[in-house]
């Protein structure tokens, strides 16, 4: 079918890999970053000018990246909103991250509209402050110039495309990236435009929602161009996790999130409903603290990386004699215990060492998530299998510890950028779906289905089974269990 591109718009760069059209196996590579300034204390920065985009793109692609390319799919960060004014200019920067001077407005939004079930039933989530629905609300209140100039609006990826495609008089998103703005529900595929009203006080004009295999659009020069995506959807086409999936991510945060067929309404506002690039869903439960758990370990015992902390983790045993982290240190999300802190349970003259200490991190950190797999699992959700990733997955201890406490087999992929991959893959099936046709009864006529995407060759990766160690794993997940329900009652559902 011949080659195909996937870009990957990250915060902090452009990658992009040219991929075989039926194999998926990647041909050559760009990168760029992107031309901005650090933040405040050098961090991210929360407003971004959208052409840096476009030029850390143009850089990715120098060299004759894209020779001989059919299609292109992008992804790109989630949650940074564009707006435009009516003639499709920018009023302000992009707003981008998490921006946490959007805190008081996500909580004005969840009482405007009648507390937290009112947003789970209405978009399937509750709002966050980096939701692009919490931005127009902060804009409103903050930028009431901005806001009302505001006549269009679009999240990073639509606007690349967009800019890819010339400008056309129709814009377009994903189901993917619609159903992260906080004004879209997965449940129910459509716009909830009353809420975009109660953010920004008046209406505005929104992307048209492309089907999975659709099309965004053809360049005067015939190259096609995909619906695109988010990067976590992005992400999970890349890995191409199905039904019985799930993917746990292990950054300073975690997240997990599960391949399943329905919208999840989530009362309690842990689950995230998303919809993924495949036409499934993709609900979503995070976690406050994943990896800084193991950081601020390491930095207590006085070691230099989290390589030292996992060998010294190493010379303990499951359960590390008793001792039980509870690592909620910047307050906790699930269960939903935003101000309290972290415990340590189980002192005794025998486990006070410094290598039971270090497991300890290392099993409240795995069974924190698997709390979070719990919550899934409750509605319905199928796991069979993890794949689990980060840096932190690589480590001795994550690898010994995450087969038995999470209780399925683990998959461990080789670091790859899965989002650039997913863009790449979803250029593949559009452009499969534009040759394809389907006779009176609905079956495929020809090479290619366009129901279906391309059946690409898996990431690679390292593959952990439970094994006999899985009763001791669930025994060290009872012994949390249980100082998590001494200590905070009622707070998870049991």
């Amino acid at each position: 079918m011949g080659i195909v591109a996937g870009l990957d718009s990250s915060p902090d760069f452009t990658r992009i890999v040219v991929c075989d059209a039926d194999s998926g196996a990647v041909l050559r590579q760009g990168y760029a970053p992107h031309p901005v300034d650090g933040g405040a204390e050098g961090g991210r920065p929360s407003d971004v000018d959208p052409q840096a985009w476009l030029l850390s793109l143009g850089e990715a692609a120098s060299g004759g990246l894209l020779e001989g390319v059919q299609a292109i799919g992008v992804s790109a960060q989630q949650n940074a909103l564009v707006p435009l004014d009516t003639q499709g200019n920018t009023v302000r920067p992009a707003l981008v991250g998490g921006d946490k001077r959007a805190q008081v407005a996500a909580a004005d939004l969840v009482d405007a509209l009648g507390g937290r079930e009112a947003w789970a039933q209405a978009v399937g989530c509750v709002p966050q402050a980096g939701q692009p629905v919490t931005k127009l609300r902060w804009l409103a209140k903050n930028e009431p110039d901005s806001a009302l100039r505001t006549a269009l609006l679009m999240q990073a990826h639509d606007w690349l495309v967009w800019q890819l495609l010339g400008r056309p008089a129709r814009r377009t998103t994903d189901r993917g990236g619609a159903s992260s703005t906080g004004y879209w529900s997965a449940a129910n595929g459509t716009y909830r435009t009353d809420l975009v009203e109660l953010a920004l006080g008046h209406q505005a004009l929104l992307p048209d929602v492309l089907g999975p295999s659709e099309a965004a659009g053809t360049t005067p020069e015939g190259l096609l161009i995909s619906a695109g995506t988010g990067e976590t959807m992005a992400a999970a086409f890349g890995l191409g996790i199905g039904l019985g999936d799930a993917v746990v991510s292990l950054g300073a945060s975690g997240s997990v999130m599960a391949v399943h067929h329905e919208a999840l309404v989530d009362p309690s506002g842990m689950i995230t409903s998303l919809a993924d690039a495949t036409g499934m869903h993709l609900p979503v439960v995070t976690t406050l603290n994943a990896v800084r758990t193991l950081r601020g370990t390491a930095e207590l015992l006085g070691l230099p990386d989290l390589e030292s902390l996992s060998d010294l983790a190493m010379k303990s045993t499951p359960g590390s004699h008793g001792l039980v982290l509870l690592p909620y240190l910047e307050g906790e999300r699930v269960p939903s215990l935003p101000h309290t802190a972290g415990t340590l349970s189980g002192l005794r003259r025998e486990s006070m060492k410094a290598e039971h200490l270090a497991r300890a991190a290392f099993e409240g950190m795995l069974c924190g998530l698997a709390d979070a797999l719990d919550v899934l699992r409750r509605r319905g959700v199928e796991v069979r299998r993890i794949f689990l990733l980060g840096q932190a997955a690589e480590l001795p201890a994550v690898q010994a510890c995450a087969p038995p406490l999470l209780g399925v087999q683990i998959v461990v992929p080789q670091a790859a950028d899965y989002a650039a991959i997913g863009a790449a893959r979803q250029a593949a099936w559009a452009l499969g779906a534009s040759r394809g046709t389907l006779d009176p009864l609905g079956v495929a006529q020809g090479t290619f289905d366009p129901r279906q995407p391309p059946a690409w060759q898996g990431a690679t990766a390292q593959v952990l089974e439970p094994g006999e160690e899985l009763a001791v794993g669930q025994a060290v997940r009872q012994q949390y269990t249980s100082v998590r329900d001494q200590t905070h009652p009622g707070a998870l559902r049991s």
